[in-house]
């Protein structure tokens, strides 16, 4: 992956798309092979200094007990509250926060509960806006949330993506279509590799994705 690129991991379920990005993250080290950054294992670095390095923004978001501020600040934990401010706007998430009761101050139930699935992702796009990553990975950041908030985290996500470096997992395959380069995988390896017209034109995996997708948001609005 070239700097600045974005790639996105396309697949069935269980193929292995999780795996890749966890391992880039180290949140466990590979058995054989290596996963380098600027030519560096890295395994041959602190997991601190590698975390400061990137951002994750999962399906499921997780919020810890505190201010909806502390949250943001998560992997800032100096960053004045101007910034914290500024880095809500960039998320979309701005608007709900100063109507929460206490705004900005507003006290997260563990889990985050008393928000909602969208309002959770929001923060924590914000939560990465303010960490200023150079690599950035979404895991399925909009797959779970309605289709205005899906719209409101898409123009969050594409201020965040720019400049940076992205592994982009996706189940839907609307959201990675301009991506530099999309890997479907299945079993985990990687069987294609393109744009998605070229994708499209193999008649493989990906095809199939995308066709199978395609019929099902027809049948959902009474097509065939």
């Amino acid at each position: 992956i070239e700097p600045g690129q974005k790639i996105a991991l396309v697949g069935p379920t269980g193929g292995g798309k999780t795996t890749i990005a966890n391992l880039v993250a180290r949140l466990y080290d590979v058995t054989e092979g290596a996963v380098c950054i600027d030519k560096i294992d890295v395994r041959h670095v602190t997991q601190k200094s590698l975390r400061r390095q990137m951002a994750l923004v999962p399906q499921d978001p997780f919020l810890f007990p505190g201010s909806v501020a502390d949250n943001i600040r998560f992997g800032r934990p100096d960053a004045p509250q101007d910034a914290v401010e500024e880095g809500a706007c960039l998320a979309n998430a701005d608007e709900f926060i100063n109507r929460l009761p206490d705004g900005y101050e507003t006290q997260i139930l563990e889990g985050g509960v008393n928000l909602s699935l969208g309002q959770r992702q929001l923060v924590c796009i914000a939560r990465a806006v303010l960490a200023e990553p150079r690599i950035l990975i979404l895991d399925e950041a909009t797959s779970s949330v309605d289709t205005v908030t899906e719209a409101l985290i898409q123009e969050a996500l594409e201020r965040l993506l720019a400049g940076r470096t992205a592994i982009i997992i996706a189940h839907r395959l609307s959201t990675v279509r301009e991506a530099d380069t999309i890997c479907a995988v299945q079993d985990g390896r990687i069987v294609e590799r393109g744009r998605h017209e070229e994708l499209l034109a193999q008649g493989g995996l990906y095809r199939d994705l995308y066709e199978r997708q395609f019929v099902e948001v027809a049948s959902e609005f009474g097509g065939s």
